[in-house]
Order: structure tokens, then C-alpha cells, then sequence
């Protein structure tokens, strides 16, 4: 088991009280596995992430239950003993790799800045180890890349770039925060090959965060969504797809375009939108828009069921 999360709150303290941005979310991760977490903005799959990589620095944040990497427990782990493993053993790919790019500063001369932080090597050796890296995520002269500053290259390449960065030491779990946003649907499916790739390569675990459900069915073995800070449904892919218990997972699905038949002449859209994490409905969150609402969801539903689990009381009654 490369990372195990049981029971992960975030909070953070507000004028108008503790907002919980995260409500006892669990999962495991294991070698050469792709998670796939999705679901609308707001609903913590990046705040899991930065919880993840210990990059939740507010002071006013509270951060409760466990986050095992290999074993080891990071959650209260030191500031010194956190950067040993972070950009190391691991990894973050974000999703604007316009921001996560000094402007400054050349792609090679960053990259090699990571490498040499966690590596006793020259500053030359790091540089060929860079050119191996951008040979490796396709950058067509990697040599050349080197010089280039993040503003000429392109998004696709940019994006190429920080995941060459993510992979510079090789990482045992890479997270990724939706890397396939804005790009376009070309460039999308260049990254989704070159994840895979990576991963056969170097059997890395990942965490794929996005609000993709094609993405995910393209890419992940195993599913996670979530809504206003919790996991509504996980299993398989296969499972998820093919069965899906929660409504909220129905409901995206529903959304998505079908490859195949007649043309819809509306696709379904989920009414009303994502609740304010400060006034959560009572009970089950996805209630007010959920089209199979009834008395017991006025109490909060618990995720049941064993490799494929849902938090919805339909479940739980069938």
C-alpha cells in the first residue's frame, strides 16, 4: 500500500465559524494504481491533494485523521522532514503550469534546480538528466527546450514540462491536479498517453484529480467522487460505470455526451448547483438537487458497501 487516508478533515477557522472543506474522506492507493477523483468545483479534490503534499500552510486551517505514505504517517510531520519528500518520493503535476513556472527562469534551469535539491549531483549532470526527462515527455528538441523560458512555449508544452519536472526524481506517487484543463482535446489525450506511459514505466502510483468523467473513464482503474468535502461513491472503474449507486454519479454521467445512437437534443443537466460549504443543507448535501430525495435523507448518509461503496440511504435500503 503506497498511501492510505482514513477519516481526512480539513477546517478552517472563518468570521463565521469553522467551515469544514473536507468530511472524513478515505481511500488507499497502491503501486502502479491510477485513482481517478472527480467531481464539480468545490467539492475538495484539490484541498485533498494539497493535504496530501503537506501544503496546506494557513494557520487557520485544522487538519485531522490519517495520511499514511508507506506506512509513515505525514499528517503533523516537520516542515524539513515533509520537503525530503515532497518533489522526491512525492510528486505534484498542477493545473495552471503557467503559475507553477518561475517566468524568470529557463525549463532547465528549474527542473535541474529539483533535481539537484534532492540529489548530490553537478549542476551539468542534472542538466542531462533534464534532456532525458523532456526526450521522455516528447518535447520534439529537448536540448533547445532547455533555453526556452515557460512564456514560448505553448500550454501543451508548458504542461510537459511540469510533469517532466514531477517526474525529475522519480516519484512513487505522483498527484495530479486536473494537468488536462484548458488544453485542447488533442493535446488532452497526448497527456492521458503520457501518464499511462509513465506509469508503466516507472509503476508510480497516481492520484488523477479532475471534473472529467471521460477522462476518468479513459485513464483510471479505480473511482472516487466526491460532492461538498465527501466521497459519495468509490470502486472500479468498471463498477462505477457500469452500476452507479449514488445519484450524484448517475447525474454526471448522464451529462456526457453519447459516442453512439441518436443525438439527445439536450443533454441533462444536474438543477441548482453546488451548495455553500458554510450552510450545508441538513442531511445528505446533494439532497435539494437530487430528483430521488426522501425522508431519510434528512439524516447524513454513511458510505456502505465493500470494493464499491455509496453514501446514499437508496443503497443502503436496496
Amino acid at each position: 500500500m503506497i498511501l492510505s487516508v482514513r477519516d481526512l478533515r480539513v477546517s478552517f477557522r472563518t468570521e463565521d465559524g469553522l467551515v469544514r472543506v473536507l468530511d472524513g474522506v478515505s481511500f488507499d492507493l497502491d503501486a502502479g494504481e491510477i485513482l481517478g477523483v472527480v467531481g464539480e468545483s468545490g467539492s475538495g479534490k484539490t484541498m485533498s491533494l494539497l493535504a496530501i503534499m503537506g501544503l496546506i500552510t494557513d494557520p487557520n486551517a485544522v487538519i485531522e485523521g490519517s495520511i499514511r505514505y508507506k506506512g509513515q504517517e505525514i499528517v503533523g510531520l516537520s516542515a524539513r522532514r515533509m520537503q525530503r519528500l515532497r518533489g522526491n518520493e512525492i510528486a505534484m503535476i498542477f493545473q495552471d503550469p503557467m503559475t507553477a513556472l518561475t517566468p524568470v527562469y529557463t525549463i532547465g534551469w528549474q527542473i535541474a534546480e529539483q533535481i539537484r535539491t534532492h540529489n548530490r549531483i553537478s549542476h551539468a549532470a542534472a542538466l542531462d538528466r533534464v534532456e532525458e526527462l523532456l526526450a521522455e515527455v516528447n518535447f520534439p528538441n529537448p536540448r533547445e527546450a532547455l533555453t526556452r523560458y515557460p512564456h514560448q512555449l505553448s500550454g501543451g508544452m508548458r504542461q510537459r514540462a511540469v510533469i517532466a519536472m514531477a517526474l525529475s526524481c522519480d516519484p512513487v506517487l505522483l498527484v495530479a491536479d486536473e494537468p488536462t484543463t484548458a488544453l485542447d482535446v488533442t493535446v488532452q489525450a497526448g497527456i492521458l498517453d503520457l501518464v499511462r506511459k509513465l506509469r508503466d514505466t516507472h509503476q508510480s502510483a497516481v492520484m488523477f484529480v479532475t471534473h472529467d468523467m471521460g477522462v476518468v473513464s479513459e485513464l483510471a482503474d479505480r473511482v472516487v467522487v466526491m460532492y461538498a468535502g465527501r466521497i459519495v461513491e468509490r470502486g472500479s472503474r468498471q463498477d462505477v460505470f457500469s452500476e452507479p449507486l449514488h445519484p450524484y454519479t448517475r447525474a454526471l454521467l448522464g451529462s456526457i455526451p453519447p459516442l453512439t445512437g441518436a443525438k439527445p437534443h439536450r443533454l441533462p443537466a444536474i438543477p441548482g448547483s453546488p451548495p455553500s460549504l458554510l450552510r450545508l443543507p441538513k442531511g445528505c448535501a446533494f439532497g435539494p438537487r437530487c430528483p430521488v430525495r426522501f425522508e431519510l435523507c434528512d439524516e447524513k448518509p454513511p458510505l456502505v458497501g465493500g470494493s464499491h461503496a455509496a453514501a446514499c440511504f437508496r443503497v443502503s435500503a436496496a
